[in-house]
């Protein structure tokens, strides 16, 4: 044994391992929050179990669950990057976790890398889930699985960008209540469950320019009607995630 075998060594761990392990916290945190677990899991998973069993909502011809499964998808990836990010940053950053965390080792943006690796980890379980609960309704999804991991990243870039974006420069209490408004708002009025021709042709004009019906009819038109790439919706998405993400970047206040 040579000398100085037992001797301390300080100082901070290799980044990676310093990201993957607060990835692995915020993940944990995020699952064990009963208000995201509502948002992220129960409501998509209820909303797509409910309008798939009952003709309440007219979508057109060929199975409900067909139009639904993609639109619930959206909405999954809306409630996790934007909405349930949004609320746990907001209460973090108001509690001081983000002051303090800015002090440590982990570089901030190393941190919002973690944060977003977390929405990502937790995205998949989502994913997973509802695609196997659709299958067992009768679901019979189409198109290319790269499109479709394509429109996901972008949908996750645009309401990662919009959540931080809130969360960093309103108070916690206003950032819960805008969070929680926007996303019943966007799950009326953003092509989810509604198609969005049912809506007058000027809101459906100004409608389809949102993230989430971006998102929703990207998904549609890939799953359900076998579209290579819609790269329309793919624009808009890039567009909201740029402006999201360069606002949140440059406005996000840490205290």
């Amino acid at each position: 044994m040579s000398a100085g075998t037992y001797t301390p060594r300080p100082g901070a761990a290799p980044l990676p391992r310093m990201i993957a392990a607060q990835t692995a916290l915020e993940t944990r945190m995020l699952l064990r929050n009963g208000e995201q677990l509502l948002l992220t899991v129960i409501i998509p998973t209820l909303l797509l179990v409910l309008f798939s069993a009952v003709d309440v909502v007219d979508t057109g011809s060929g199975a409900s669950v067909d139009f639904l499964a993609p639109g619930i998808l959206a909405l999954a990836v809306m409630s996790t990057a934007f909405t349930g990010q949004a609320i746990a940053t907001g209460f973090e950053r108001r509690y001081g976790v983000l002051k303090r965390l800015a002090a440590s080792p982990l570089p901030r943006w190393a941190l919002m890398t973690a944060k977003t690796l977390s929405v990502l980890v937790t995205e998949v379980l989502q994913i997973v889930l509802l695609t196997a609960i659709a299958l067992a309704l009768g679901w019979s999804p189409e198109g290319n699985p790269l499109s479709v991991l394509l429109l996901l990243v972008l949908g996750t870039a645009a309401f990662s960008g919009l959540g931080l974006l809130m969360a960093g420069t309103l108070k916690a209490e206003a950032t819960l209540a805008a969070a929680n408004l926007v996303f019943l708002l966007l799950l009326v009025g953003g092509g989810v469950i509604v198609p969005l021709d049912k809506f007058p042709d000027t809101a459906q004009s100004v409608l389809g320019l949102l993230p989430v019906s971006a998102l929703s009819e990207g998904l549609r038109d890939v799953l359900q009607h076998g579209a290579s790439m819609p790269w329309a919706q793919a624009g808009i998405l890039a567009v909201w995630a740029v402006l999201g993400l360069g606002a949140a970047a440059k406005l996000f206040r840490w205290e």
